[in-house]
């Protein structure tokens, strides 16, 4: 009796730091949420016609869950963000004529794949689908009118991330393609440096 309550108690002894270590929390895993705010850089242009761009301040929020897997992280996010940046080019189909885009609301889904360069930060790389809500305006001197439409396209992008007891904060840098809009031969790009804070769950 006393042998099989010694080898319990060396059984108890071994397994609790191994309990323990689990309870700790690891880097980069798990569910969070994070608000951003940056630099958005739209430009539009069209063929033989050249191209426009102008700069303004986006704002959104992001969620997102990651797995750690002995530093490498693979992970899926979801972003809302909206901007106040617009643009336009001229002589697009007589000569005088203009055409005005402005950027709104812009949602984005897709995976992050990163890795752990030194404890509590992570270098990534991101990519993903993007759909981006514009108004264009069309002006030629004698009829002015205006529509708004939604374009989808794809977003690539690289940052570096740190993180100390639950908080984490990002900067990264994003580039999306939204392709042509509609049958006007105008294609809409922007770049974006966005800052972002939150928390891990």
């Amino acid at each position: 009796m006393k042998k099989l309550l010694a080898a319990a108690i060396v059984m108890a002894s071994a397994s609790a730091p191994a309990f323990a270590q689990d309870e700790v929390r690891t880097n980069f895993s798990g569910p969070y949420v994070a608000g951003m705010i940056g630099y958005d850089n739209v430009r539009v242009g069209a063929t033989g016609v050249g191209s426009g761009h102008d700069d303004g301040l986006m704002y959104g929020g992001v969620i997102g869950y990651d797995i750690n897997l002995g530093g490498a992280v693979f992970g899926l996010e979801g972003e809302y963000a909206d901007s106040e940046t617009k643009d336009g080019v001229s002589d697009v189909l007589v000569p005088g004529d203009f055409v005005g885009l402005k950027a709104g609301r812009d949602l984005y889904a897709g995976i992050r794949i990163g890795g752990e360069i030194a404890p509590n930060v992570m270098l990534y790389g991101k990519g993903g689908y993007t759909n981006a809500k514009v108004k264009a305006v069309y002006d030629d001197g004698l009829v002015s009118v205006s529509d708004s439409d939604e374009l989808e396209g794809y977003r690539l992008g690289a940052g570096v991330e740190t993180t100390m007891s639950g908080f984490t904060t990002r900067v990264e840098y994003r580039y999306s393609s939204y392709g042509k809009y509609r049958d006007t031969g105008i294609d809409f790009q922007r770049h974006q440096v966005a800052l972002l804070v939150g928390y891990r769950f």
